[in-house]
């Protein structure tokens, strides 16, 4: 290990992950009762960093997982089979460093077993040893910042090929395609309208801009909260207050004087009012499209920092459109 530590940390991401594991883990059968599997954990010894204990069947293949305040906190008589959590991530005993890397960033947990072709545990593999031996990052501030290292910044020092970084870039574009084709039929429907009132088509990419703009901003302070925070419901609903809050004042603003503009430009006081009121809502719309997408994305276990933005971007020029096209068609 002392080596290998020793060399930069982009050489170590192509390496297998193997020799990084831990072998000193602990697994347990799923037929033993919690006072049998403590009594096995003391005659076998466990070692320095044990956060879980994996469950096996009769075949020694990976069934479960059992945390170890889980395991502490049980009765006696239980079984493990009956206290695991069967839902296991693993790290195959085939990847990468950098592919355990990506498992970390996904599923945010201290500890994965790497296992064979046939499911059997053959190491574990800690979040430290990352920070400590492979990654060498000299000031971490939090675990969580040290998730947001290895999450997106992982694709800067890959290598990756131009193929496969379209692979991992083009589905998340296919939303901006979709949701583009989506807001030209809209258009489309509502050509009458603009025929009638050209001064709606004049501000009509301002109005997507502005909703843009403000979409990314939010989405923005959303992720970089996501880095530190564990989203709850509470959460989520302070946050949504205070979006919506600064998203009526910025609506108020911008909407009063991107109406002045229009008035004074074409004196028409219905089409002033109406673009005034789509910029207000717009800008609300994209605020909370900002705060939900990454939001959700988070809890799914998907890296908003790559999906949120394409995702954000479309459903806020959807809206955008929705409504200011709907006010126009009745109001002018």
């Amino acid at each position: 290990m002392t080596n290998s530590a020793a060399k930069p940390a982009s050489e170590h991401l192509n390496e297998p992950v193997l020799p990084f594991a831990q072998q000193d883990f602990t697994t347990l059968s799923q037929d033993l009762t919690i006072e049998e599997a403590l009594a096995v954990i003391r005659a076998r010894g466990v070692g320095d960093k044990v956060i879980y204990f994996y469950v096996v069947d009769e075949a020694q293949r990976l069934v479960g997982v059992v945390p170890t305040r889980r395991l502490l906190v049980a009765q006696l008589h239980q079984k493990l089979g009956e206290l695991m959590i069967r839902q296991v991530y693993v790290i195959p005993h085939t990847a990468t460093v950098l592919e355990a890397c990506e498992v970390f960033t996904l599923h945010k947990f201290f500890a994965f077993p790497v296992v064979d072709a046939e499911r059997k545990v053959v190491g574990v593999v800690d979040v430290s040893l990352f920070t400590d031996e492979v990654f060498d990052i000299a000031e971490r501030e939090q675990l969580e910042g040290v998730f947001e290292a290895i999450g997106f910044r992982v694709s800067q020092v890959r290598g990756a090929s131009p193929l496969r970084a379209f692979r991992f870039r083009f589905p998340w574009l296919l939303t901006t395609i979709v949701s583009g084709t989506f807001c030209a039929l809209l258009a489309g429907a509502y050509k009458l309208t603009l025929a009638k009132s050209l001064v709606i088509a004049f501000f009509l990419t301002m109005i997507l801009g502005l909703g843009e703009s403000v979409g990314i901003q939010s989405m923005t302070v959303t992720i970089q909260a996501l880095r530190n925070t564990r989203p709850t419901r509470r959460w989520y609903l302070l946050m949504l207050r205070r979006e919506i809050t600064t998203a009526l004042i910025l609506g108020a603003a911008c909407g009063v004087l991107v109406g002045l503009i229009v008035e004074v430009w074409q004196w028409e006081t219905a089409a002033a009012l109406v673009i005034g009121v789509s910029v207000g809502f717009c800008l609300c719309a994209a605020c909370i499209t900002g705060l939900s997408v990454p939001t959700l994305l988070h809890a799914l276990k998907l890296d908003p920092k790559i999906a949120a933005g394409p995702i954000t971007l479309a459903l806020s020029d959807i809206f955008t459109l929705l409504f200011y096209f709907t006010l126009a068609k009745y109001f002018l």
